[in-house]
This record gives structure tokens, C-alpha cells and sequence, in this order.
């Protein structure tokens, strides 16, 4: 039997990885590649389940689009330092 924790654990980690599946698709690259830009920037930890409260019970279209949105943001901040 599960605990709480790690069914709360398990529930953001396939969460995180639809997210990242939804928005490899969106840009037509691998989930590997979006996996990795994301990780280079801390996205998946500093974004995805930071925010996965309030993330989670949007719709898919939408938390792809704030997922990119950010993406674009953090990966042009990470360019500029």
C-alpha cells in the first residue's frame, strides 16, 4: 500500500511528464530534447511542480501553452545573462 506522500509524488511526476510530452509535440522535437532544455533551465522543478497546484487542474491546451510560454521566457533570460 501506498503512502499519501509518494502517491502525491508518483500523481506530479506524470504530471511533469505530460507536460513535457504535450509540449515536445506542440514544437515537434523529441521529449528527450524538451526534457533536456527544460532541465537546463530548472523549468521541470522551478515552474512545472513549483506551480503544479494550480497547473494541474487546467486544461491541457493551456498549461502547454503557459509550459512554452515560460520556456521561451526563461530559455531568452538564460541567453542574456
Amino acid at each position: 500500500k501506498q503512502s499519501k506522500a509518494r502517491e502525491e509524488r508518483e500523481s506530479r511526476m506524470i504530471f511533469a511528464s505530460s507536460c513535457i510530452e504535450s509540449a515536445a509535440r506542440e514544437r515537434n522535437v523529441s521529449t528527450t530534447e524538451m526534457y533536456n532544455r527544460m532541465k537546463r533551465i530548472g523549468l521541470i522543478d522551478g515552474f512545472i511542480l513549483k506551480c503544479y497546484e494550480g497547473l494541474h487542474t487546467q486544461s491541457r491546451q493551456h498549461v502547454t501553452e503557459d509550459v512554452l510560454g515560460a520556456l521561451d521566457i526563461w530559455e531568452t533570460k538564460l541567453a542574456n545573462r
